[in-house]
């Protein structure tokens, strides 16, 4: 069978991203890069989805620190031979390998070893090469095909099945157990040993007989919508993401951005309750300091790999609106030195700095000390990587992996000093309460 000379570029009419998830109900690995939210935002404007991924990569925790180079022949194996062609819409992915990176693939490469098990893989990838590309904010579709592969046709909709299993999630500490380890924290800050750390809890349920996946994940996005929402299938495990924060971007130039988000507090339907709550926020001390120590460690972990003196933090402390809650969000930019690529900027930034804490590895020993269970997908990375080098990549937050047996949920927030236990254990409470009633009214 002969191919073209060259890829291929289609726009088709403009269908919603929604209309072609069904083509993910029946392939082994699919992924959906899915910007929920307001399109009016750049973060939020595109989506990505590809049924039929060419090859699945995984690499086992013992061999993570292998990951830079596995992951560059990797992509490099699946590249085009002829570079796509450009066009008057400046497209930001024409292929490459979609991947996830787990939080103790992060500990792992910085030389710890988690004392908690996961079944969660350390590293895994899709390479990318035919897909559905969409501007939500201009509402234009293209198939993407280095091939020159038609599209799949339009999937028949889909209806919900009758009956449905019941899920309930079970959390791992109590809320005494969990305000406890928010003091062993405030201790150790009082030592000496660290600034901040990150205190995150799990829920998990078994996984029943009969869960429809594609069900939850459609219930997921529409309760929750997310500049990073995806679906990333494999047959071993499954992401469901809502996550709102960016971990880290590179653009062709080798334009470097990070946005950490530290500090939250909730959305009230009342425009003058709203706008106190964002005041208050914007003006909390605790938050601020949160917020700023973390900047201070992103800028620390981008800057191994920058140019000297090109990194800075143009935006400090703005308040953004989420779906449920709002967020002190700071950016980090920075110019990635000549010779380094992608893998070398994820492999200095894993896990991130935003759920760990400051000093980065003495907070990641605390936490595996304090925390009850593996982290697994959760507080890891998920990542676009193009051929280009191109990448963009998003905090594992407010997500929902799966696994052969179970289905987990984790929620956190920042651990200072002045840290208040029992609100923070209400805070941790208010950014689980959207997933804990995505799972338990799943089917409903």
């Amino acid at each position: 069978m002969s191919h073209p000379a060259a890829p291929f570029i289609t726009p088709l009419p403009w269908q919603p991203p929604a209309a072609f998830f069904p083509l993910c109900r029946t392939t082994e690995h699919s992924v959906f890069l899915d910007s929920g939210g307001p399109a009016t935002q750049d973060r939020h404007r595109w989506s990505l989805l590809c049924p039929r991924p060419v090859a699945h990569l995984t690499l086992p925790l013992a061999e993570i620190h292998q990951f830079p180079q596995t992951l560059r022949q990797f992509l490099t194996t699946h590249a085009p031979a002829t570079p796509l062609e450009p066009m008057d819409d400046a497209l930001p992915f024409l292929g490459g390998v979609i991947g996830m990176l787990s939080y103790e693939a992060g500990m792992r490469y910085a030389g710890l070893t988690s004392r908690h098990q996961t079944e969660c893989p350390a590293l895994t990838a899709l390479a990318c090469r035919d897909f559905f590309l969409f501007d939500r904010r201009a509402q234009k579709l293209w198939w993407v095909s280095a091939e020159g592969l038609p599209p799949p046709a339009m999937p028949t909709p889909t209806h919900k099945p009758a009956l449905t299993p019941h899920l309930t999630p079970h959390a791992t500490q109590n809320a005494s157990h969990w305000q406890e380890a928010v003091q062993t924290m405030r201790r150790y800050i009082a030592a000496g040993d660290i600034f901040q750390a990150n205190l995150t809890m799990r829920w998990h349920a078994d996984r029943p007989a009969g869960l429809d996946l594609p069900l939850l994940y459609e219930q997921l996005r529409t309760q929750c919508p997310a500049p990073f929402g995806a679906w990333f299938h494999t047959p071993d495990f499954t992401l469901l993401s809502a996550s709102v924060e960016r971990f880290i971007a590179l653009d062709a130039e080798g334009m470097i951005e990070t946005r950490p988000i530290k500090g939250t507090c909730p959305i009230s339907p009342d425009p003058q309750q709203n706008d106190a709550f964002k005041e208050a926020l914007r003006h909390d001390e605790k938050e601020r300091a949160e917020n700023l120590m973390i900047t201070d460690l992103m800028r620390h972990d981008i800057g191994q790999v920058c140019q000297l003196g090109s990194v800075t933090v143009p935006q400090l402390f703005a308040v953004e609106a989420f779906a449920h809650v709002h967020h002190l969000v700071s950016s980090v930019q920075g110019r990635l030195r000549p010779g380094l690529d992608a893998a070398d900027l994820l492999a200095a930034t894993i896990p991130p700095g935003s759920v760990t804490g400051a000093p980065k590895y003495r907070a990641m020993e605390i936490i595996d000390e304090v925390e009850t269970s593996a982290r697994g997908a959760y507080c890891g990375t998920l990542f676009r990587l193009g051929w280009d080098g191109t990448l963009d990549s998003a905090v594992i937050i407010r997500s929902i992996s799966v696994t052969a047996k179970t289905l987990a949920i984790g929620a956190g927030g920042g651990i200072t000093y002045p840290s208040h236990p029992e609100r923070e254990y209400e805070e941790m409470c208010l950014k689980a309460a959207p997933l804990l009633k995505v799972l338990r009214h799943y089917g409903s």
